[in-house]
């Protein structure tokens, strides 16, 4: 049985905003408002969970009391994560967003609208006395500060995603349930950390809510004209930044250059055109915007491992 202390303040307000009652620690949806599931953990004063998978008829707005030791935290939001349908394929790519307490997350970490997501806060203060400051990279020592508005993006990938999928289905009895999920979502902090660690940058600058939003308007277009090459010149004109400014902000959010993030994108659309849609190397080569299908091959294996050809037939 999960004590009263255990259970997120926030998942009550949002069981009475329902008209509804916990069962323990798990909201379920009532069907006039929506379907699906929360279900919340306060492990201890430093780290809480929210494991949200519903969608609701119209958005509600509940705000989160603070429950946490420090002022300063570290938010973590898992996306993309749960499998639909029958099959076990994700329809877009699992990542996760980071972000400190000073960024505006209502609207990048809410639990009001439509979301299908893993939500980890941390005490930054907590993190910071588990590393060594002498050791860490600029962009890991600027997040654990917790002291500037930071934000970014990392992409999961499979062994994380089996972390994931124990703390989603743990198979474990209750007695060891508060433990054995404080542990899964330490272990996914503590690897995410890790790769943030190997981000390259020097400089960290802090961002605002404009930036954030307008670095995804770029990076969706990206991603919806994957046959169109990126030009940085245009790309600027229409985030009103500088060519430095967008390419800097682009890079320390994703990790990766603008070009190479869309490269990396149009490879696995190429992936998913040979192997699920069953075109030919030739029809994803011009499709994706190739005109030399000799440098598709190239690009296409030096992502994928494999040559086109090959990658279709696994």
């Amino acid at each position: 049985m999960i004590q009263e202390q255990h259970i997120p303040k926030v998942l009550v307000k949002f069981a009475q905003l329902l008209g509804t009652t916990l069962e323990t620690n798990r909201l379920e949806i009532p069907e006039a408002f929506g379907s699906g599931y929360c279900v919340g953990y306060v492990f201890n004063e430093h780290i809480r969970m929210l494991i949200s998978d519903y969608e609701l008829k119209e958005d509600l707005m509940v705000k989160r009391p603070p429950e946490l030791a420090s002022g300063k935290l570290l938010f973590f939001k898992f996306q993309n994560i749960f499998p639909k349908g029958t099959g076990k394929q994700l329809t877009q790519t699992p990542s996760v967003l980071i972000a400190t307490s000073r960024i505006s997350t209502d609207d990048v970490f809410a639990i009001h609208s439509n979301t299908e997501t893993i939500n980890i806060e941390v005490d930054a203060c907590y993190l910071d006395g588990l590393l060594p400051s002498a050791e860490r990279s600029p962009v890991l020592h600027n997040l654990l500060q917790g002291t500037a508005p930071l934000f970014f993006e990392q992409i999961i990938y499979p062994a994380l995603l089996n972390v994931v999928e124990e703390i989603v289905t743990p198979a474990v009895s209750d007695m060891f349930l508060l433990f054995f999920l404080r542990v899964k979502a330490e272990e996914l902090i503590c690897r995410l950390l890790m790769e943030i660690d190997q981000r390259p940058e020097k400089q960290i600058y802090p961002l605002n809510d404009r930036d954030i939003k307008v670095i995804y308007q770029i990076r969706d277009q990206l991603l919806i004209n994957l046959q169109t090459p990126p030009l940085i010149a245009g790309l600027a004109i229409q985030a009103a930044m500088s060519p430095t400014k967008l390419k800097r902000l682009f890079r320390q959010i994703f990790g990766d250059s603008i070009f190479n993030y869309y490269q990396q994108f149009r490879m696995k659309e190429a992936a998913r055109l040979l192997t699920t849609e069953k075109l030919s190397v030739a029809v994803v080569g011009y499709r994706l915007g190739f005109t030399n299908l000799s440098h598709f091959s190239r690009v296409f294996e030096a992502h994928m491992g494999m040559k086109p050809k090959q990658y279709s037939r696994t």
